[in-house]
C-alpha cells in the first residue's frame, strides 16, 4: 500500500483508505476517493497537483491530499 501521490503515470490502482481530518476526508469522498473503487494516476506535472481519473471524471488534486490516499 502507497500513498497516491507516489503512483506514476498511467498506473490503475485500488483505493484502499482514505485518511486525513474528517472534512478532508469527506471532500475526497465526496469527489469519489471511496475504498475499493479504482482510480489511474493521468499526469503527475510536478507542480504540486496531480490529475487523476475516477468514477469516469478527471480531477486535479494537490500532492497534499493525494497523500491521504492510500492505493495498492
Amino acid at each position: 500500500m502507497l500513498p497516491l501521490s507516489f503512483a506514476k503515470p498511467g498506473e490503475k490502482l485500488l483505493i484502499a483508505r482514505v485518511g486525513g481530518s474528517p472534512e478532508i476526508k469527506k471532500h475526497l469522498e465526496d469527489l469519489g476517493f471511496v475504498p475499493g473503487e479504482q482510480t489511474v494516476v493521468i499526469a503527475a506535472p510536478g507542480s504540486g497537483n496531480i490529475i487523476v481519473g475516477v468514477k469516469n471524471a478527471r480531477l486535479a488534486i494537490t500532492d497534499q491530499m493525494a497523500s491521504k490516499i492510500m492505493v495498492q
